[in-house]
């Protein structure tokens, strides 16, 4: 690498941009050139460091060269490099908090992508683990798990210590990590009919209680969303926590919005990206972007209540498929439930009749969710309830996807999510959040403070007392 000129040592002052995937290139599975990159870009961060406190990635790197003959990159045994993968979760934070040489800076680092192609060798080689296959098998888990027969001992076996011993020396699963109950009452069940409803209008401002428009005696301008939203239920929002959807569902109908299921879904594929299956990201993408696609052509705008499948509609999907124009078309018509809401807010169409304050919120905005670049929403919508202070916390909850769940990286998640969980216990909230239902409770299960988490969603309808 040729010594850096001033300007790219101080990096760049320009907005980031994000290059395109080139997963279809058989260059991107060279595993030679793939080790290659890794050490170009591990003498960058080595020489930088700005991101030691995010995952352990960094660490790892870190020490592994502080520890080496040279203390230098090149002094490091290339089965570091493969661990330094293992620790990535594609959070994006490096990426969007703290790297100066992301693009357009002309080093050109992508570390989030970069470690997605260390996933994507390794997936291919068939260097991946049963355990990591099947848990990231959402949609099939989420539906063997859900028979009315066998959920009652799933959850039952869940929370056995000595099921969960059995199951840490079989799979991997550690036997303190949270794992969700399953429900054979799925959201898309108990919402059926919705998935059939017709387009309808929305409500106009002047039919929704409390709006600001109406409150304030303004005209309402126009709208930055088209008033009706198509629900993504999402793996998680489906089979191990219905009520989430249920939620958006009850406060988008409060506010005017009718809502409907989207006619059918399958998982997002974050999961499968995390494990660089990225075949299995396509096979997603082809089932869910056609029936989404319809429906923004119908006039709906899309929804779901999980971040992270927000992001990979928003962000993961368009750079695997920049060339399709149906990706594009879903990329720029789905919301955070939160966005959308602050979105009819400014337009003066939310509902601000609210019967209950919720007094002090500690809030964990999820990484999912910062990455979006949208801004704190979900607090500024929950400090519209009078008597309530939003405290937000920008820190990693630690639990990342299936990372928290593994045998080898549960006590690391647990150390990475400590910040968060001692500022919660210090603050002593009436309730403590995240935009991320599970992180809400990898951080419960931290704290052991028999005190649940309450999702936004929920709180925002306790406010509203609907």
């Amino acid at each position: 690498m040729s010594a850096p000129t001033e300007g790219q040592r101080e990096g760049s002052l320009e907005a980031p941009t994000r290059h395109p995937l080139d997963w279809k290139n058989p260059e991107f599975y060279n595993e030679t050139s793939l080790l290659q990159e890794l050490e170009r870009v591990f003498d960058i961060c080595h020489g930088c460091r700005r991101c030691f406190n995010l995952c352990n990635s960094f660490p790892t790197l870190f020490d592994a060269i502080d520890e080496s003959p040279t203390m230098e990159v090149d002094g490091v045994d290339k089965k570091v490099y493969w661990e330094v993968v293992d620790h990535c979760y594609l959070c994006d934070m490096c990426y969007m908090t703290k790297c100066p040489y992301v693009p357009p800076h002309p080093w050109n680092v992508d570390f989030p992508h970069l470690m997605l192609r260390g996933k994507a060798v390794k997936f291919q080689k068939g260097e991946v683990k049963m355990r990591d296959k099947i848990l990231t098998s959402t949609d099939t888990v989420g539906k063997l798990a859900g028979i009315p027969v066998v959920v009652q001992a799933v959850n039952a076996a869940n929370k056995n210590k000595a099921a969960r011993k059995i199951l840490d020396k079989t799979l991997g699963v550690h036997p303190d990590a949270f794992i969700p109950d399953y429900h054979s009452d799925t959201l898309r069940k108990r919402e059926a009919p919705r998935k059939h409803s017709k387009p309808v209008s929305a409500q106009p401002s002047s039919d929704v209680q409390g709006c600001t428009s109406v409150a304030e005696g303004r005209t309402p301008v126009a709208t930055a969303t088209r008033g009706k939203a198509a629900l993504f239920a999402t793996c998680y929002g489906n089979y191990n926590e219905p009520q989430l959807g249920q939620d958006l569902i009850a406060i988008f109908e409060h506010n005017g919005i009718p809502v409907r299921l989207a006619e059918k879904e399958q998982c997002c594929g974050m999961p499968k990206l995390e494990l660089g299956d990225l075949d299995a990201v396509e096979r997603a993408k082809d089932a869910n972007i056609p029936v989404l696609a319809k429906l923004v052509d119908e006039g709906w705008d899309i929804v779901a209540p999980v971040p992270s499948c927000v992001l990979m509609f928003k962000q993961e999907l368009p750079l695997m498929f920049p060339d399709d124009p149906q990706v594009a078309k879903v990329r720029d018509a789905i919301f955070d439930p939160f966005e959308y809401l602050m979105l009819r807010h400014k337009d003066g169409m939310l509902n601000k009749n609210f019967k209950r304050p919720l007094g002090k919120v500690s809030y964990h905005v999820a990484c999912h969710l910062r990455v979006q670049n949208i801004g704190l929403k979900t607090r500024e919508a929950l400090e519209l309830v009078p008597d309530t202070q939003v405290e937000p916390i920008e820190r990693c909850s630690g639990h990342n996807g299936t990372y928290a769940v593994k045998r080898e990286y549960h006590e690391i998640a647990m150390k990475i999510g400590r910040p968060v969980m001692d500022r919660i216990a210090k603050t002593a909230p009436d309730f403590y959040t995240s935009d991320c239902p599970i992180a809400g409770h990898h951080l419960e299960e931290g704290m052991h403070s028999g005190k649940p988490p309450t999702h936004p969603l929920t709180l925002l309808r306790m406010a509203y007392g609907i």
